[in-house]
């Protein structure tokens, strides 16, 4: 059995796009967005970052007829009892921009003496919508949460997650360096590793 020719990934974000494009070149497997074979968006009604990745998985594949790949992320943070989890990119509310959530999280963090946080990615990959054994990787980037911003690269709370081994934020990482050692990177090393058992 081969890898399939054409994987639908739910989401709608460039850059994973390009990064998983990238990792799956190598074995002729095509990645397109779900956006561009129309697929509607889903609830995501999970209260873990591995229920989300599932629902997705499952809708992109129940409505294109292709396997597809669902990422779901977010940060931990130890002080606020895993907050924001699954809900970091609406922290501040639906629609919040990635400033508005930074902002939110260092006001509940101001007088916090833990800094200690760990971005998380699940991804889930489905051959068909009904498959019951979905493949499941996870990736942990450890760090600290700092006072202030630094940095422009990357998304989200990049900015203020602070890399201790590289002793800069995750906004101040180059992009190779960023995907080979992020959260993303390991959850999809791991996940290639799994569908080469699966498709050898």
């Amino acid at each position: 059995m081969s890898f399939p020719e054409k994987i639908v990934l739910a989401s709608g974000n460039s850059g994973k796009v390009k990064e998983f494009s990238k990792l799956f070149a190598e074995y002729q497997v095509k990645v397109v967005p779900q956006q561009e074979l129309g697929v509607s968006d889903v609830a995501e009604t999970g209260t873990t970052f591995v229920e989300n990745a599932i629902i997705k998985a499952r809708h992109a594949a129940r409505e294109t007829g292709l396997p597809a790949i669902a990422d779901d992320s977010g940060l931990v943070v130890n002080a606020l009892g895993g907050a924001p989890g699954i809900y970091s990119a609406r922290f501040a509310g639906e629609g919040a921009s990635d400033t508005q959530n930074i902002e939110l999280l260092l006001s509940r963090l101001h007088s916090e003496a833990d800094r200690r946080a760990h971005f998380m990615c699940t991804l889930v990959f489905m051959r068909h919508a009904d498959d019951p054994v979905p493949l499941i990787s996870q990736g942990h980037w450890h760090g600290l949460i700092r006072q202030q911003v630094s940095g422009h690269g990357g998304f989200g709370y990049d900015p203020v997650f602070y890399v201790p081994s590289h002793e800069c934020t995750a906004a101040e990482l180059d992009s190779q360096t960023k995907n080979s050692i992020s959260h993303r990177g390991q959850a999809m090393t791991v996940l290639i590793q799994q569908m080469r058992q699966t498709f050898a």
